[in-house]
Order: structure tokens, then sequence, then C-alpha cells
């Protein structure tokens, strides 16, 4: 019974959990997260099953961007992106953009091989399972070690989310979510003076996210729509203000991950054509 438990427990991980257990942003001064080895020691697998793995999302996200390229509408947005070639982006962001299959790893490539002479340097600072309190403490570390042009902010959805144990109020509340992304937003203007782009929650599917034993918690869109709401209400460039891009009135499961929250590939392709169509 034991062995059985522990194959579905690794099972679990590599299906699921493998895009978003990126340890060198989690746990960034631990030598062991720095190295394919460490990082498969701490999971319990085989150092090369792991390289074959993180080689598998590479080419999933980077056949997506192929696929994309082939559409005129995102011919159209690259000509249109305000990045100087030589210029630092970074993204700040939760669960939804810290994934090897995630929309921000098919921006990556759009604009390696979509843009003529491109020499970007594209940093992906989002951590898994962030509220935008865990993103304030990283920010200031972040931004004075990569000195970004362009700052990418994507949070919101854990902050909203509602304990299974305390279920009468969100992680983090409105105000609370304010203040922080407000000073994220002044320490970034300490480092550069192009306009932050933020990037909004898409809706929960609240009753899947019931039905999945990995959560501590649920999300609702009642709540999330608020701190849409506030992210919305900023300076800069703003994507998908309304969190339609997954369908509105309803949303599409086609987008959503069996759990209702995390999105699939063809949601991440949609928060990309987002992206694109701000500018």
């Amino acid at each position: 019974m034991k062995k059985k438990s522990k194959e579905l427990e690794l099972a679990a991980i590599k299906n699921y959990l493998l895009p978003y257990l990126n340890l060198e942003k989690q746990h960034p001064y631990l030598p062991g997260a720095k190295t394919i080895s460490g990082h498969a020691a701490f999971i319990g697998i085989e150092s090369e099953e792991l390289s074959k793995l993180r080689n598998s999302f590479k080419k999933t996200v980077k056949d997506a961007a192929l696929d994309l390229l082939k559409e005129q509408e995102i011919l159209d947005g690259l000509e249109q992106i305000p990045f100087s070639k030589d210029d630092t982006i970074m993204v700040i962001g939760d669960s939804l953009t810290d994934d090897l299959q995630g929309w921000f790893e098919i921006l990556r490539y759009l604009l390696e091989i979509g843009v003529d002479d491109a020499n970007f340097r594209i940093l992906n600072q989002a951590v898994y399972d962030s509220t935008s309190l865990d993103a304030l403490r990283r920010a200031d570390r972040d931004l004075a070690l990569h000195q970004p042009d362009w700052v990418i902010v994507a949070l919101g959805s854990l902050d909203a989310q509602r304990l299974h144990a305390t279920g009468t109020r969100t992680l983090v509340s409105l105000a609370d979510f304010y203040e922080n992304i407000s000073s994220i937003e002044s320490m970034v203007s300490e480092v550069t003076k192009n306009p932050i782009i933020w990037v909004t929650p898409p809706p929960p599917l609240t009753e899947l996210m019931e039905d999945m034993p990995l959560f501590s918690g649920i999300i609702k869109e009642d709540d999330l729509s608020q701190y849409r709401q506030i992210i919305a209400g900023k300076n800069g460039y703003i994507s998908d203000p309304f969190g339609k891009r997954f369908g509105s009135p309803e949303v599409d499961a086609w987008h959503y991950l069996p759990d209702g929250f995390h999105p699939s590939l063809a949601g991440h392709i949609q928060t990309v054509k987002w992206f694109l169509r701000m500018f």
C-alpha cells in the first residue's frame, strides 16, 4: 500500500505539479536549487528524467509560439509592442505565470523568434503560490538585481483565495492588496520610467477547485473581480481589465486544467493574444 501511494504521489508531481516546481526562485539562496541534480533529488526523481520532462515543456511552448507566428494578428501585435531590442523584460507574478508551459514562456519565444534582431533579456520572476505580499517581499531584491526596462505584474488570484479553515475572509484583504501592488508600482518607478504592464487574473472555475485535494482553499469570481477592478484602475498598460479572455459571459472550461484554476495551454495562448492586443 505504501509503495502504491508513493507511486501515485510521483505521478501527481510529474503529471501536474512539475511545471510549477521551479525551486531556484522559491529558494534562491540554496546551492542545490540551482542544479538539475538538486531539483531532482528534492522532487524525488532522477536527474535525467527531470531534464527530459523540462525539455518537453520547452518544446510545448516553442511549438505554441511557432503556431501563433502563423497568425497575422500576432505578427501585427509584435510590430506594435513597445519594447526596444536590447530591453530587459521581467514579470512578477504567481502560479498562473510561474509555469514552464505558461503564457510568459510562450511570449518569450514569440519575442525571441518573431522580432528581428531581438536581443531581449527576458526574466520570469513569478513564483508559484504567491500573493501580492509575497511578491512585494521579493520585488525590491529582484528589481535591484535585474534593473528591468519593463515590468509586467500578474497578481491577484491567490490574494482572493478563501482558505477552507477560514472561509469567511480572503487571504489578503482588498485594502492590503491595493497597498501591496501600489508599493510594487512605486518600487518599479524607481528603476524604470516605462509604464507597468498589468495582466489581470482570469476567473476561476470554483466548482472544480472544490474537488481538488491539493488546494487549501477556493477562489470565487465574486471576490476575484474586485481585485481585478483594482488592477484595472492602475496607470500603465492593462491586459484584459474585465477578465473576459477565457470566455464571456461564461468561461470555457477548455481554457483550464481540471483543477479549475491553472490555465491549460489553450488558456495560456489566449493570455498571450490578449497581451499583444494592448499595444
